[in-house]
């Protein structure tokens, strides 16, 4: 039997995943510096109202309250005994809000990097990597989680230690990376090149593609990268909601709900299939993408100069592919941007 996250694929053209965790938690008065994940134990209707926010602007898929849930980050809160705890808690506040939900919903667990760099590079090593990954994913899944969700990681290292991880715990899973360095990861992969190491994994992701990085202009240019390599499986596009600006002390992020209204009908037409948020954006934000996508035929796959036009000037010339990056200029200034 497929997995529900394939299942929906096969039914729908797109997908609307969600928004922001940090960005919402803060919101509800997470303080800063405090873990996400201990809010799963200690203000549960807090983290069931994150996830209905989602379910409520029309996604039909969310993330768990796990990304920092692996040990090696959990320690740096004296809690890395907790990981099996928080994490599963964290899945069965979200499945018992799919289940809720009227409609079908996917649950995603959230897992993000471990936070230590990899051999040869670093001192973390595959089997241990494998092991933190394991570990949380072995609680996700006993939680209820329909798909372990791998996001904002750099290095192919880890990207293959956690895919290993989800195998031994039995559970579907999509990866997405970060690139926020000149069109590359922090660690220089390129979108051409997780585009070809998703297929010579031995247990390939249902889905992959991108998240968080430098705005939707950005995010959008590397799905383009993705699809130059021909791929069929399934493209992630899950942007930050604008750039981020410091006001009162505080990070705002400057992407207005009608342009990231934009910003998903766009990454649809690129060619994503699962098409949501990261950094800043709200439920507003995610009633707007949702109705866009319902409402707007799809439409010819935009051109770099179309993307920067709508959405803002890329924030580098580079878009990580040696042999097309100079069509990828950013736009003069001068253009029509849709942000506050």
């Amino acid at each position: 039997m497929t997995d529900l996250l394939t299942r929906m694929l096969a039914e729908k053209d797109v997908l609307l995943a969600d928004g922001a965790t940090g960005t919402n938690l803060f919101a509800m008065g997470l303080p800063a510096g405090e873990t996400p994940e201990i809010w799963n134990a200690e203000q549960p209707e807090k983290i069931r109202a994150l996830y209905r926010g989602a379910v409520d602007a029309g996604s039909d898929l969310f993330l768990t309250n796990t990304f920092g849930g692996n040990a090696a980050r959990l320690k740096l809160h004296q809690a890395q005994a907790r990981v099996h705890e928080l994490n599963r808690i964290g899945a069965e506040l979200a499945r018992d809000v799919a289940e809720t939900a009227g409609r079908k919903v996917v649950v995603a667990g959230s897992v993000g990097p471990t936070g230590e760099i990899m051999e040869p590079v670093g001192t973390l090593s595959h089997a241990l990597a494998v092991e933190m990954f394991h570990e949380q994913a072995d609680a996700l899944r006993e939680g209820g989680v329909d798909v372990a969700w791998l996001e904002t990681v750099f290095a192919p290292e880890e990207y293959r230690a956690a895919a290993e991880a989800f195998q031994l715990a039995g559970l579907p899973w999509c990866g997405t990376m970060s690139f926020d360095t000149a069109g590359r990861t922090m660690m220089g992969v390129t979108p051409a090149a997780l585009a070809q190491m998703v297929e010579s994994i031995d247990n390939p992701p249902v889905a992959f593609g991108a998240n968080c990085g430098r705005g939707a202009s950005d995010l959008l240019r590397t799905v383009l990268g993705f699809v130059a390599q021909g791929t069929e499986r399934p493209i992630i596009a899950k942007g930050n909601a604008g750039i981020p600006k410091f006001t009162d002390g505080e990070i705002h992020y400057d992407g207005t709900p009608e342009l990231m209204a934009d910003y998903a009908v766009m990454a649809r037409d690129c060619g994503a299939r699962i098409v949501g948020g990261c950094c800043g954006t709200t439920p507003e934000h995610l009633r707007h993408m949702r109705a866009a996508l319902d409402e707007r035929p799809k439409g010819e796959r935009p051109t770099l100069e179309v993307i920067a036009q709508a959405l803002g000037p890329f924030s580098s010339p580079d878009d990580g592919n040696e042999d097309n990056g100079a069509a990828a200029r950013p736009a003069r200034s001068g253009r029509r941007r849709h942000r506050d």
